[in-house]
């Protein structure tokens, strides 16, 4: 015989209603327990997140300082034929020109992305929704 693990009645000898009320409470149970569940795995998830961003954030900063190292160093390599005034204004002006074309087309990646609506997410659940509107209209 097949016993409940909190009450002495056999399975079979339930009534219907028992049997939904205990569904239920497993139900319930197994809800509370898959939450506490993502809860757990989105918080180790959140750190490791927050410590790759940390470390991609120092990465930058360090990429900086070299790409301004780099900068120094071809103003002076430069001055080595020109006056210091004019290689740091070649050089700037290079970059600012650089600068720009980045810019421009990053505006134009922003515009392709607006407005930032998951627009294939929106259409399957309104799908989803129509399909389970005909089932129940049957």
């Amino acid at each position: 015989m097949v016993y409940e693990e909190r009450r002495d009645v056999a399975l079979e000898d339930r009534s219907v209603s028992q049997l939904v009320s205990d569904m239920s409470e497993q139900v319930s149970r197994l809800v509370r327990d898959e939450m506490k569940l993502a809860v757990t795995e989105m918080q180790h998830k959140g750190k490791r997140f927050g410590a790759g961003a940390g470390l991609a954030g120092a990465a930058g900063v360090t990429a900086l300082f070299g790409a301004a190292t780099l900068i120094a160093a071809a103003v002076l390599a430069l001055a080595l034929v020109l006056p210091g005034w004019a290689s740091a204004l070649i050089i700037g002006g290079g970059l600012l020109l650089v600068a720009g074309v980045l810019g421009l087309v990053g505006k134009s990646q922003v515009q392709r992305a607006v407005p930032p609506v998951p627009e294939e997410a929106t259409t399957s659940v309104q799908r989803d929704v129509e399909s389970v509107k005909e089932r129940v209209r049957r």
